[in-house]
């Protein structure tokens, strides 16, 4: 029995045992069920002898999950790599060595690709685990520059990672010689600067924006007809949480070119509108209702002494007075309980006053056509 169990083991089918492909089976089951098994390990010893010494903000379980995606690849490319390497290429088929072009170098040159692309990959968690690290530390802050400088140097160094790791594609699988590639851009390096000439200009305006500091993270802002609070400042993009709650990303050119308003740097915010009453108010209703309406604003905690009620015009359909005040708040919700809250007073002094307002009216005038 135990010979014929042997045989078997050892009987040649293109070119490799029934043995080797077993073995090549049972490597890549175990790289299949324990990928995940071996990533949480991995990443529990590179936190424990890399990042536990150095970090109180973030816990283990943020940095596994961080990793552990591009962990589970990494293993089971190495899995698959010694799990092929049980098995030969069978003779027949002909293929040329490795040294020369062919399926067998092929194979292998896409095999590195995809250890580049992972290691480049865990490299770029790394670093978006150093910037969660410092966004917690910037958080604890009073200044909010180091909030916005956090995550345009976590984007701008995964740019670079990545464009190391093109560069490494090219010298190790394709062995372009990457030096000389670089040096030997010449009109080539031009033609590429002016196709990304709009990314460049949105990254020299990211730089403008630190410089200058028109704005920082949580501040509000109205650029153009969008009005909302900035969240993030990449190296290319800057990304607003409008009032209606959308999520809307502006190239950083837009955000320096276009005229803009920092509403947070606003000491007051202006309320004007115009109080439109019936031309059946008299004149003693109207210099009433504007003076204790202006009496009212005066004496308002929450607002300045700027503000101005006058009897405005005469309008084609009511007397109007016009409101002008400032209420002391940047905060949006505040402004209109406080807004709201005045309004109530306004109408509350028409109403004592017996004045009535007005609505846009129209008089139609029928001629009839005498037979």
């Amino acid at each position: 029995m135990q010979n014929q169990l042997q045989d078997i083991l050892q009987f040649v089918f293109l070119g490799n045992t029934v043995q080797q492909y077993l073995m090549f089976m049972g490597i890549m089951l175990v790289g299949f069920l324990f990928k995940t098994v071996v990533s949480k390990l991995f990443s529990a010893i590179l936190f424990g002898v890399l990042v536990q010494r150095i970090n109180k903000e973030v816990t283990k379980e943020e940095f596994r999950r961080l990793l552990i995606t591009p962990l589970e690849f990494l293993s089971l490319l190495v899995f698959l790599y010694i799990a092929f390497d049980q098995l030969n290429y069978p003779p027949e088929l002909g293929l040329p060595a490795k040294d020369e072009l062919g399926l067998k170098q092929v194979l292998q040159r896409i095999f590195s690709i995809f250890l580049i692309v992972s290691l480049t990959w865990v490299t770029m968690r790394l670093v978006d685990f150093v910037g969660m690290i410092f966004s917690k530390r910037a958080a604890k802050t009073l200044s909010k520059l180091d909030d916005q400088l956090v995550p345009f140097f976590v984007d701008f160094s995964k740019v670079i990672i990545a464009i190391i790791g093109f560069f490494v594609i090219l010298g190790a699988v394709f062995q372009v010689n990457v030096a000389g590639l670089v040096a030997g851009l010449g009109v080539g390096g031009l033609a590429l600067a002016f196709a990304a000439k709009e990314s460049l200009e949105n990254l020299l305006a990211s730089f403008t924006i630190f410089l200058d500091h028109p704005f920082v993270v949580g501040d509000l802002v109205q650029v153009g007809e969008i009005t909302g609070t900035i969240e993030k400042i990449g190296f290319r993009s800057t990304r607003i949480r409008t009032i209606e709650k959308s999520y809307v990303t502006l190239p950083n050119k837009s955000m320096i070119d276009k005229p803009l308003d920092n509403l947070t740097l606003r000491t007051f915010r202006r309320v004007t509108f115009e109080l439109m009453l019936t031309y059946q108010t008299t004149s003693e209703q109207m210099k009433a209702i504007s003076t204790q309406i202006q009496a009212y604003i005066d004496q308002h905690p929450r607002t300045n002494e700027d503000g101005k009620v006058r009897f405005y015009r005469l309008g084609p359909h009511s007397k109007d007075i016009l409101v002008l005040y400032f209420i002391n708040t940047i905060d949006w919700n505040e402004y209109m309980e406080i807004r709201e809250e005045i309004n109530y007073r306004i109408v509350e002094i028409v109403e004592q006053q017996h004045a009535e307002f007005a609505f846009r009216t129209q008089t139609v005038l029928v001629q009839r056509e005498e037979a």
